[in-house]
Parts: structure tokens; sequence; C-alpha cells
């Protein structure tokens, strides 16, 4: 697990859950949640491991900016598309 804090503050858990399935490959999934609220999770199914101890790993060396950019993404993709005339897009 890997705490990091988001561009408006906000702490984060960066972590690797796995996915319940019978295939035997990519089962560990990357899942961003806000780090006092686990039941909050976003996963980013897109981003797999084959084993836990490499998804720590993976998860360690990852920049911060590169955790808060897929957060951005998982978020953005969870709260669906703006419309072209959203002045906050």
């Amino acid at each position: 697990m890997r705490q990091f804090t988001d561009a408006s503050g906000g702490v984060w858990s960066a972590t690797a859950q796995e996915e319940s399935t019978p295939r035997h490959h990519g089962r560990w999934v990357l899942v961003f949640h806000p780090a006092d609220d686990p039941a909050a999770a976003h996963s980013m199914p897109e981003v797999r491991w084959q084993t836990k101890p490499t998804a720590l790993r993976t998860l360690a060396t990852m920049s911060e900016l590169e955790l808060r950019r897929r957060l951005g993404v998982v978020l953005t993709r969870r709260s669906g598309p703006k419309p072209l005339d959203d002045p906050a897009r």
C-alpha cells in the first residue's frame, strides 16, 4: 500500500487488490481509495499484476505524479464525461 496526496490536498491510498477470477495471470488490480475510507475503492482494471509482491514493488517505485495522474483518470471515468459547454471542463 502507498499513501499520497492528490492535487487538492486529499490523502489517498494506492494498493493492489486480488480479483476473484479463474485465470492465473493478472489477478492483482490497482485500486485507489481515500486514506480514511477503504470502502470507497476505485479500481483501475487496465493496471494488473500477476503477483502481490510484484504489485507492491511497482507501487513503491511509482512517483506521486504518476499516482495522481492515474487517480485523476479513475475519478474522471467514474464521474462520466462533462458536456462540451461545461466551464469546468
